[in-house]
């Protein structure tokens, strides 16, 4: 089973959830400056470590070897992790999953996969596992899934030519997505691309205010 940690909402018995992805060699630790960041106090966050030790911090995949066994195995895990979560009452309808660089790739990867409609799904700075594949392997509510993608114009990690091709590729497929191109590097660029993910947000959970 994954590591997690939940971050309860301000206001309670709140439906609505995040689970957050890290990126490589991050962790749980690395993200608990996202709830008061987004200042959303109706959200719960739920922060997941990936399964792989990875110099002091975790890795969802393999980038340098054998990516698609790491991916596949993860995939899984988040599978689980998600069943789970609508067993204790999370529904799925209103759990949104949040993705930064392999992050980004495995919310990606589960959430066109999985048989049940997210609230939405957002990845930063990350790329798409072997696309064709994916589209043959969309779930039955895949194209209903809704998307916010966003990557850095000066990425020197992940480059951002390639990326732009995979969304295209998905979007001429009939996947949902919201793209923005921001003049960063392989980060969160602040404010500025908070203020995009937020307004993501509170537009997939129907709620226009704080």
């Amino acid at each position: 089973m994954l590591v997690t940690d939940l971050m309860p909402a301000q206001v309670k018995s709140s439906p609505s959830l995040m689970i957050v992805l890290h990126g490589l060699g991050d962790s749980i630790e690395g993200y608990r400056w996202l709830p008061p960041a987004l200042g959303l106090p109706w959200l719960n966050y739920l922060l997941v470590n990936a399964p792989d030790q990875y110099f002091g911090g975790y890795a969802w995949y393999d980038f340098s070897g054998d990516a698609g066994t790491g991916v596949e195995r993860s995939r899984a895990l988040l599978f689980e992790l998600l069943d789970e979560q609508r067993t204790r009452g999370w529904r799925a309808d209103q759990t949104m999953l949040f993705g930064f660089s392999q992050g980004c790739l495995m919310t990606i990867e589960v959430g066109l996969r999985y048989p049940h409609l997210f609230a939405g799904l957002v990845g930063i700075s990350g790329y798409v596992h072997e696309p064709q594949r994916l589209l043959l392997e969309l779930s039955p509510v895949a194209r209903q899934q809704r998307l916010l993608v966003t990557h850095g114009l000066d990425d020197p990690l992940i480059p951002f030519g390639p990326v732009r091709e995979q969304v295209n590729l998905l979007k001429a497929e009939g996947i949902h997505i919201e793209w923005h191109e921001f003049v960063k590097g392989h980060t969160i660029a602040g404010e500025q691309e908070l203020a995009a993910v937020r307004s993501f947000v509170r537009a997939r959970f129907g709620r226009n205010q704080a």
